[in-house]
């Protein structure tokens, strides 16, 4: 990756002088967004709440992070464009950093202070709450906004798939490098120097990536929406309601064609081959209702979707294990000895670095050795994208075993000794952190591939943001089953030391194996589309 951006440089058309632009504007911006990590600490420590109602807090928050791409790659694609997009949502997400900053550095905007699980902790007023939720939706909505249009516009100033290519190399490496940086020195800020400080600097790091994202205006190649996508999918629909009384023809003359060089649409989901179906005034009639006939490649792209829905809604339940796992995970670790050595304690949230080092070895491990070994030993059977999901599916119910292995562990010394932090050290936490970050390796990465590949391709810009969908999902749903937990059970009381999360564990792991078969039967019975 190193030796070839300068090649970039020279070889790229036009485009190449705003490489620099997207990589320091995605790279500022994410460190802004950064403060998500250490959220849960900063909900329970200056608004007291509960450790319950932080951790869903916590994930509505990345629910929605995940949750918007979606819809400004829609806006983006079907009628504003990336660079209003973008603006938009950049200045959105400096105005939630900023009330953020205030409710940190502003006694009045936050609850007063007490010791830590005092009784007598007042909680926030309607006011501070308001402001608080205000100011996480604005960051939420405005990050969500900028993590995955900046990549697409960024690549739009290239000319060619290879230097795309390296543009999303450096992209993404920009941003693990970026998150490294959050859970280790930024945390320590926040806990050592002060939230008003981490704040601070996580709202001038937006700010500056606003205004390097404007200065590089002039060297930006504008990219016009088309027609939206999204209403050819549903003129489909419509169409085929509307005709849903027409007899299906077998020959390829009674469809409309569009040069798409397709003969008779396919017989999965047949009731929609309606859409394309030529009445006879149609077929003597020059000008086309888009809402009463459709073309053939129209047809077969929502058929295309529709068949990818049932591999996205298990990757979206493979996300809820690891949703609670990463919620919880900060709360147990505030219950754990986080000294490394006499001299030096480990920042509680710094843990979640195992996750994130986890997923950068995995991946290039993947590409670089195991993937090329593969393809060595089976030439004829190279791996594919669903096998490399599905092994994803197996490591996430392990780290849902290990993690419930580990605070059944937690709560033995908890209870022995009787005292809030237990005298075990929190790197007990790092396995069950690692096999998540390796199992992401494995099924969010070949999510991603899998999506664009398989998309049709006037989705290909939202492909990757239907990945991220699944996340916000996972996240939205995790607070579904702590809710559920919390009214069935006695399993998680604010003092997790007298619960049992260990049982929340085995619980997603039981959720992960259900979830497993369905995805097995999914993807065995899946068949990849031939281009």
């Amino acid at each position: 990756m190193g030796s070839e951006a300068p090649a970039l440089l020279r070889r790229a058309r036009g485009g190449w002088i705003t490489f620099p632009f997207f990589i320091a504007t995605g790279g500022l911006l994410a460190l802004a967004s950064g403060l998500s990590v250490n959220l849960i600490t900063f909900l329970k420590d200056e608004f007291h709440f509960e450790d319950a109602s932080a951790a869903k807090i916590t994930n509505y928050v990345n629910g929605t992070l995940a949750f918007i791409p979606i819809f400004a790659a829609i806006i983006a694609d079907s009628f504003a464009g990336c660079f209003s997009v973008i603006c938009f949502s950049s200045f959105i997400s400096l105005l939630g950093v900023v009330l953020l900053l205030l409710s940190a550095t502003v006694s009045h905007l936050r609850p007063p202070s007490c010791v830590k699980g005092s009784i007598f902790c007042k909680h926030p007023t309607p006011l501070q709450a308001g402001l608080l939720y205000l100011s996480l939706a604005l960051l939420s909505v405005g990050d969500g906004g900028t993590r995955f249009t900046l990549a697409s516009m960024g690549a739009d100033q290239l000319d060619t798939t290879k230097h795309q290519g390296i543009f999303f190399n450096w992209y993404l490496f920009t941003l693990y490098l970026i998150n490294f940086v959050s859970v280790t020195v930024m945390v320590y800020v926040e806990e050592h120097l002060g939230w008003g400080w981490g704040f601070t600097i996580f709202t001038m790091a937006n700010l500056f990536g606003l205004v390097v994202f404007l200065c590089g205006t002039k060297f930006y190649r504008f990219v016009k929406p088309t027609a939206s996508p999204f209403k050819s999918l549903a003129c489909v629909i419509v169409a085929a309601i509307k005709k849903r009384k027409m007899s299906l023809s077998p020959q390829t003359g009674d469809y409309h064609h569009d040069g798409d060089g397709l003969n008779c649409p396919t017989p999965f989901f047949k009731f929609l081959n309606r859409a394309a179906v030529k009445s006879e005034e149609e077929s003597s009639s020059k000008i086309v209702n888009p809402w009463k006939l459709c073309t053939v490649q129209q047809v077969e792209d929502l058929k295309r979707l529709v068949k990818i829905v049932p591999i996205w809604i298990s990757g979206l339940i493979l996300c809820i294990p690891i949703a609670v796992l990463m919620s919880f995970m900060i709360i147990q670790g505030k219950t754990m000895d986080n000294r490394l050595n006499s001299h030096f304690k480990i920042p509680v949230a710094s843990i979640h670095l195992c996750s994130l080092i986890g997923t950068c070895v995995t991946i290039p491990l993947l590409d670089r050795l195991v993937f090329p070994l593969w393809v060595k030993l089976a030439p004829t059977r190279p791996p594919t994208h669903l096998q490399r999901i599905g092994i994803g599916h197996v490591i996430t119910i392990v780290s849902s075993i290990v993690a419930a292995l580990v605070e059944a562990k937690r709560l033995r010394e908890a209870r022995s000794h009787d005292l809030r932090v237990v005298p075990m050290s929190l790197l007990w936490l790092a396995p069950q952190l690692a096999i998540v970050g390796v199992s992401e390796g494995f099924h969010f990465a070949g999510q991603v591939a899998f999506c664009y590949q398989e998309f049709p391709a006037s989705f290909k810009s939202t492909a990757t943001a239907v990945v991220a969908l699944t996340v916000a999902g996972g996240y939205y749903s995790s607070n579904l089953v702590i809710d559920a937990v919390q009214n069935a059970t006695a399993w998680l009381p604010n003092n997790i030391n007298k619960g049992r999360l260990d049982n929340v564990y085995w619980l997603c792991s039981g959720i992960g194996a259900l979830n497993l078969v369905f995805y097995l039967v999914c993807a065995s019975s899946y068949k990849y589309h031939k281009s």
